[in-house]
């Protein structure tokens, strides 16, 4: 018996966002059926950063798997990624292992198809205007997948780190055809349509008076208990999406507010897969602030590991390994 082992290069060789985009919005809607398997997310943590399993398996795909995946904010100042990932696919039928492969990368990718396919639910149609607080790895993607899905005029991107946000500018001039600029100021940032919030932090960076009706708003960075980057105040003027309702009440956006009493679990909207499969509307005016608080599902990360894998063996790439 032999695993297919695919690096980090071999992932990226094989995967576009055009790809991931369907696949993902794919798993949502199957999520929101109720045709998934997905216990929720297991930490451990440490002192500087977590570990977290993700298991899920994908009927319709007939794709199962687990990701491994840390969390280590402090990485960069030691020339390692925030995060990094592996992802193991299995056989549903005897549960062989059948890959194993690098999921940094295909986080990152997942994550922000998963953001493009909630900003095209939820946001305005003609919105043109993109605001990013937090520059890291995140952020790319995240742009990747909206400048697929509207019809970029303008981003403003801020970092805490000013040399971060002139990187990311220049990064993305490669890919992003209309203006992107560094502000210094997070308030800036929120002067756009569509707003992606993509940093560790454990108190709002962004207040309620900032946010103007219409905006969407992804919120990316809150994916552990305790992390928070959005003023409460604007979680009740807008209609908030989730992407699995447990995971989001214990380690969401709302996971704070809801702790301290400052918001509560039966205002959330929905759960973004119920939107995709059009049980429930998502924007229904363009007066509307809608949010988007993502944890990141492993059925994104089986759906898009599943991908790469049919790729992968269909073009002979990677390294098969004796494994029995």
């Amino acid at each position: 018996m032999e695993i297919l082992w695919l690096s980090e290069d071999d992932v990226r060789s094989v995967l576009t966002m055009e790809d991931a985009i369907p696949a993902v919005e794919s798993a949502f809607a199957e999520h929101g059926l109720g045709n998934v398997q997905m216990p929720p997310k297991s930490y451990l943590y440490y002192e500087h950063g977590d570990l977290r399993t993700m298991p899920a398996y994908i009927k319709k795909l007939e794709a199962t798997g687990v990701k491994i995946v840390n969390s280590h904010p402090g990485n960069p100042e030691i020339g390692l990624p925030s995060v990094m990932a592996v992802v193991i696919l299995n056989s549903v039928e005897t549960g062989a292992p059948l890959a194993l492969m690098g999921g940094t990368y295909l986080t990152a990718m997942r994550t922000g198809a998963a953001g493009g396919i909630a900003a095209k639910h939820l946001a305005r149609r003609d919105s043109s205007a993109v605001g990013i607080i937090g520059a890291g790895a995140q952020a790319r993607t995240q742009i990747m997948a909206l400048a697929k899905l509207f019809d970029l005029e303008a981003v403003r991107v801020m970092d805490r780190r000013k040399e971060r946000a002139r990187a990311f500018v220049s990064d993305v001039s490669g890919f992003l055809e209309c203006e992107c600029v560094p502000v210094s100021d997070a308030r800036d940032a929120c002067d756009c349509d569509i707003l992606v919030t993509a940093t560790p932090s454990r108190a709002p960076v962004v207040l309620s008076e900032w946010v103007r009706d219409g905006t969407h708003i992804n919120a990316i960075g809150a994916d552990a208990p305790g992390k928070q980057e959005l003023d409460p105040r604007l979680l009740r003027r807008a209609k908030v999406v989730v992407d699995d309702l447990s995971q989001a009440v214990h380690s969401g956006e709302v996971n704070v507010p809801i702790s301290r009493g400052e918001y509560r679990s039966d205002e959330i909207h929905a759960q973004l897969g119920e939107i995709v499969a059009g049980k429930i509307p998502g924007r229904e005016n363009d007066m509307e602030i809608t949010i988007f608080d993502s944890t990141g599902l492993a059925i994104q990360d089986i759906a898009v590991a599943s991908l790469v894998y049919r790729r992968a063996r269909e073009l002979s790439i990677g390294t098969l390994l004796e494994f029995m």
